[in-house]
């Protein structure tokens, strides 16, 4: 029985990961399943203020891919402030703001997974029970965090 298409809400280190050695192989597979229809990712504003300084061929990554397999997702004052929770709640630091922004946007425009290669403050056992301990105690639905080479597999 064929699942239905995800909604997956990439941070900036997916779309970089497709350029660098280490990442590359897992990412080219996930945006090729982008490509092919069976992934809805979820772009955010702030992923497009983010790759405003990447290189070229990140930024043509993204944008390359077709309308239709892109959703967008703004960030809103909501979003802002449950990214201050996580901050508030010591999920992470002060310094990690950005990270918690994403998940907050992820969290609130109803992602199926948040993928991400960042290891230090996103997909690690200890941050996602951070991350979704604060989303209960606020009400908000928990979030599944993956890194691209563990969603690859969800269907297969």
């Amino acid at each position: 029985m064929k699942q239905s298409v995800k909604k997956i809400y990439i941070d900036t280190s997916v779309a970089g990961g497709y350029f660098d050695k280490e990442f590359s192989d897992d990412s080219k597979t996930f945006f090729a399943r982008v490509k092919k229809g069976e992934i809805i990712i979820i772009v955010s504003s702030l992923l497009e203020e983010e790759l405003v300084d990447a290189p070229e061929e990140v930024r043509e990554l993204i944008k390359n891919l077709p309308a239709v397999q892109v959703q967008k997702a703004e960030q809103t004052p909501e979003a802002t402030q449950l990214a201050e929770n996580y901050v508030k709640e010591k999920v992470v630091g002060k310094t990690s703001i950005a990270d918690c922004l994403h998940i907050a946007i992820a969290t609130l425009s109803n992602a199926d997974v948040l993928v991400s290669w960042n290891f230090k403050h996103i997909v690690n056992v200890e941050r996602i029970n951070g991350y979704n301990s604060v989303n209960l105690k606020y009400g908000y639905k928990t979030l599944d965090i993956r890194t691209p080479k563990e969603v690859l597999h969800y269907e297969e």
